[in-house]
């Protein structure tokens, strides 16, 4: 198990040293690695193909993913339920609502990604008046408040599709919509890339206090932590790092709830490895999906569709393999 990190991170480098191959113009290794050590030399397509389109889409997926893993570790850590996803608290629909918003009135990316951001922490604010006005589990109201608040933005979306011309805009609409790299660039890693280090490292500096957060409420509370103001908190990063990933590439699912699981395979329940792990493993992931949606076919496939595709059959693997190792530590 000490030798994890260092496969982890050899497997990063693998996996996006790989990457940068493959996409209907073919460059060799020995190419590649020519190209990565003198990144400055002009006048060659190779060269301009490497640096100014497959660097950027390559990190902009890996920290995609790494930004919906980390964020699903940590919600269900926080709501003590292994369904949990960014998803689930409406995030990512108010998000994805003012992604579309922007492309029917044909707005620029930088209002694409401003109005993004903007419905995605209008969801969370809504998420948590409507969960203040139930009575009960605090935990359980806010789920439920997402759900509420999913249905309703994502609605809204269905309204901008319907409204939108069908030449040209709700193709454009749908294809956001669905998760894709194909309009990568360095300024939108850069717009990623912020978030994501910023309330990545702050909320990897809080996975002990995730760990206090999954024992029940009052057994927290007795820790001397106000387990209130710690879950907005937690809360209020999650959607940060769910609305900068809805931006930059659309509405990408399963990600942020398969991983995790994943993770919790090699290193168990703690969140003092298991978050570090799911962002390393999230960015893997994203990185290989968005590989076959750039290699399987000549025309580039959406993100979502391979994500769902993939994600489905093996959290059904992973839900039989978790029953099964379950029942054989009670027999024993």
């Amino acid at each position: 198990m000490k030798k994890t990190p260092i496969f982890l991170a050899f497997g990063v480098i693998l996996v996006l040293f790989l990457s940068l191959s493959m996409g209907q113009f073919g460059v060799s290794y020995e190419k590649i690695f020519f190209i990565l050590f003198h990144p400055f030399k002009s006048g060659d397509l190779a060269n301009e193909i490497i640096w100014k389109i497959r660097m950027p889409r390559i990190l902009l997926a890996f920290f995609a993913g790494s930004a919906l893993s980390l964020a699903g570790a940590s919600l269900q850590g926080l709501f003590h339920n292994p369904l949990v996803d960014p998803h689930i608290i409406g995030v990512s629909s108010g998000a994805a609502f003012g992604g579309a918003l922007a492309i029917l009135f044909g707005l620029s990316s930088i209002y694409l990604l401003g109005l993004a951001f903007v419905f995605g922490f209008l969801a969370l604010i809504l998420v948590y008046s409507l969960a203040s006005i139930f009575e009960g589990d605090r935990r359980l109201m806010l789920i439920l408040s997402g759900i509420i608040l999913a249905g309703v933005f994502t609605a809204l979306v269905s309204l901008v599709q319907y409204l939108a011309d069908t030449e040209e805009i709700l193709p454009n609409i749908v294809f956001w919509l669905l998760g894709s790299f194909a309009t990568s660039s360095w300024h939108k890693l850069l717009l990623l890339f912020i978030p994501v280090f910023i309330f990545g490292i702050l909320l990897l500096k809080l996975r002990w206090r995730v760990n206090i957060l999954s024992l029940e409420e009052q057994d927290a509370n007795s820790l001397g932590l106000n387990v209130k103001n710690l879950r907005r908190f937690i809360l209020l990063i999650c959607a940060i790092l769910t609305a900068a990933q809805v931006s930059v590439s659309g509405n990408i699912a399963w990600v942020g709830l398969v991983v995790p699981h994943l993770a919790r395979l090699l290193v168990g329940p703690s969140h003092e490895k298991l978050l570090p792990y799911s962002f390393v493993l999230g960015g893997i992931f994203m990185v290989l999906v968005d590989d076959l949606a750039r290699s399987i076919t000549s025309t580039e496939i959406p993100i979502g569709i391979i994500t769902a595709l993939f994600g489905a059959p093996i959290f059904v693997f992973l839900l039989v393999y978790k029953q099964k190792k379950e029942k054989n530590v009670k027999q024993a």
